[in-house]
């Protein structure tokens, strides 16, 4: 049993944070795991969903709004740290943004890889949860690079021939891909015909929900089902509050609705926890398994 427990997950934006996995977040949070975040870029390229925030003001000081926000989500989610690692928003292919030598897309991959090296090596987190290796259906650049060097680094942690400036190697256990489950959406597009609403989802969006990925671990976000949604709101200018996808089913409908957190085991050092499959042929309901 290690002294301490360690969750360390990695994103790309301020405000993928909240949509991505935070209710599990906050359930470790609330049981004593220490959870750190690191956030790649500092979303300058983010556009302003929410029209209550547009105007020339807010345009010309998204960044450093943009970072209050991810600050007082961070703190609703329950992240003991939050590490920016200091690179600028990508943007799109064949945007302006994209061209800037400071985009973390351009970056070179020793140095971007060592920056969460040294992370990794100071917090000793147990288990890193980063994004897949399939992204078509949003192939944004810093999302592919977050990706990239999140499993290099996940290797080169522990290996102390590389970034010996990075400090003591450490081993991380297990390495988790966020996963977003056709199944959930496909509920909530039940849920609101059931109440006779709107749907946010059309027939593209429907035909995409078909394909279905592995799940290897799910969990329960039973007490933190508001999570995401209070931590998404704290992003006002990426966020809008009259959001049908978010918040269009009533409060407590929504918690009833696929409260959980699904993951993709891609990495285990745990002895008889393989990778890619679940833990005796069930699927884990505890990213720790096998740690603790």
């Amino acid at each position: 049993m290690p002294e301490r427990l360690c969750l360390l997950t990695v994103h790309a934006h301020p405000d993928d944070e909240s949509s991505k996995g935070p209710g599990t977040v906050a359930r470790y949070h609330a049981e004593g795991v220490r959870t750190v975040l690191v956030c790649c870029t500092g979303g300058e390229e983010g556009d302003i969903l929410n029209p209550a925030m547009e105007s020339p003001e807010v345009r010309a000081h998204l960044a450093e709004i943009r970072h209050q926000e991810l600050e007082a989500a961070a703190k609703i989610i329950g992240y003991d740290e939050v590490v920016l690692l200091g690179y600028r928003d990508s943007g799109m292919p064949g945007s302006e943004a994209n061209q800037r030598p400071e985009a973390f897309a351009n970056a070179l991959l020793d140095e971007a890889v060592g920056r969460l090296v040294s992370v990794i090596r100071r917090e000793r987190p147990q288990v890193v949860v980063t994004y897949p290796d399939e992204q078509s259906e949003y192939p944004h650049p810093d999302h592919l690079r977050v990706h990239e060097i999140s499993v290099v680094a996940f290797d080169a942690a522990g290996d102390p021939e590389r970034f010996s400036e990075a400090g003591p190697p450490f081993r991380p256990s297990k390495l988790y891909y966020n996963r977003w489950p056709r199944q959930r959406m496909r509920q909530m597009h039940e849920k609101f015909l059931e109440l006779g609403l709107e749907s946010p989802y059309d027939e593209e969006r429907l035909a995409r929900m078909s394909r279905e990925e592995p799940v290897t671990a799910s969990i329960s976000l039973a007490g933190f089902e508001d999570v995401r949604n209070d931590a998404l709101r704290a992003h006002a200018t990426q966020v809008d509050p009259t959001s049908r996808h978010w918040f269009g089913l009533p409060p407590e409908v929504l918690r009833t609705v696929y409260p959980y957190d699904d993951f993709f085991l891609a990495r285990s050092r745990v002895d008889g926890v393989a990778a890619g499959v679940a833990a005796g042929g069930s699927v884990e309901d505890d990213l720790f398994a096998g740690v603790r």
